[in-house]
């Protein structure tokens, strides 16, 4: 039947249909929070923020010495934000519980994935109000007085960071940039430290072609239809949410710290690029590097974490939350 003809179809996480249909492809999978992981030590717990949406997020806890506990010993925060499109994956699936928690058993750090509604049932803003629904909750713990003890009793606000690949980088600087905007209208959250974000092979956008685009036209084309597909009432690409070097208060980023990778033969790369130069050619008063993985595509840390490169990548991004400063270009 021509209703069930494919008008659209982004591989492989959602396709579009003739009668307006959308259908998300790929299926989520999920492992169980556990309390001590047997790999890593790493304990962890689902929570659900916002009752109203009912999608939960989880939280990680290091394992703990006994004399890290009789010290009372607290530790950086990490808010990560994961990627596919949009439409796909959760904190849960086998995928992103596993990064998250080699990056907390390696980097000593608490942290919080963070759960939102996707596409298709929810359009864009609604991943971004999510995040920034978890955002909130999580800083209100900083008084000591939440709800969540973990949250309460072993992080460090003076040391909070996001990080996020993909849409999920999308997220982390967007979430950035609203914390900018609620200091500068005075609506300060709690008392807490914003120390740096990570960006993963970021998706940020436009239709003008750049760089290596030009060399993969019909790969661009596609990547063209999408952001009008998971935001329909976006203004476009001049969107500062999809384009963030067309966002005349980039300089305003609420933090001092960035680090951001890309690979050599990902799509988004020449864009990750783009936004670390407008970024470090700005007004911004911090410090931002990019790092390069030779011969590699895009979230390829995740689809083959144990190779040379990937490994590689996550102890920079662990040197990064444990302030560690200096980045290599290329790896």
């Amino acid at each position: 039947m021509e209703k069930n003809e494919i008008v659209y179809e982004f591989k492989p996480f959602l396709r579009v249909y003739k009668d307006g249909r959308k259908e998300r492809i790929f299926v989520r999978k999920s492992i169980p929070p556990s309390m001590e992981d047997p790999k890593t030590g790493v304990s962890s717990k689902d929570v659900i923020v916002t009752p109203e949406n009912g999608v939960p997020s989880r939280i990680y806890l290091p394992k703990l010495t006994q004399q890290q506990e009789q010290l009372n010993k607290r530790f950086p925060l990490l808010l990560y934000f994961h990627g596919r499109g949009f439409c796909a994956e959760s904190p849960s699936s086998p995928t992103y519980h596993n990064y998250v928690s080699s990056l907390v058993a390696e980097a000593n750090v608490v942290a919080v994935s963070v759960g939102f509604r996707l596409v298709p049932e929810h359009h864009l803003p609604v991943a971004y109000d999510d995040s920034w629904g978890d955002i909130e909750w999580v800083l209100s713990h900083s008084t000591g007085h939440g709800s969540e003890n973990w949250l309460n009793n072993y992080v460090d606000y003076n040391r909070v960071f996001m990080a996020g690949d993909s849409s999920g980088a999308n997220i982390s600087h967007n979430m950035a940039m609203r914390l900018a905007r609620t200091h500068q209208e005075k609506q300060v959250l709690h008392g807490f430290q914003f120390s740096g974000v990570v960006l993963i092979h970021p998706y940020f956008w436009d239709v003008k072609p750049i760089g290596s685009e030009k060399k993969h036209m019909s790969k661009k084309i596609l990547a063209d239809g999408l952001w009008p597909i998971i935001y329909p009432a976006s203004s476009g690409y001049d969107d500062p949410l999809i384009n963030p070097c067309k966002d005349t208060n980039l300089s305003s980023l609420g933090c001092r710290r960035l680090l951001v990778f890309v690979a050599e033969e990902d799509l988004v790369r020449d864009r990750g690029w783009l936004y670390y130069e407008t970024l470090r050619n700005s007004k911004w008063n911090g410090v931002v590097e990019i790092m390069e993985s030779q011969g590699e595509d895009h979230v390829f840390h995740l689809l083959n974490p144990d190779s040379e490169k990937a490994v590689k990548m996550k102890e920079l991004v662990v040197s990064f939350l444990n302030h560690q400063e200096h980045i290599p270009s290329r790896i």
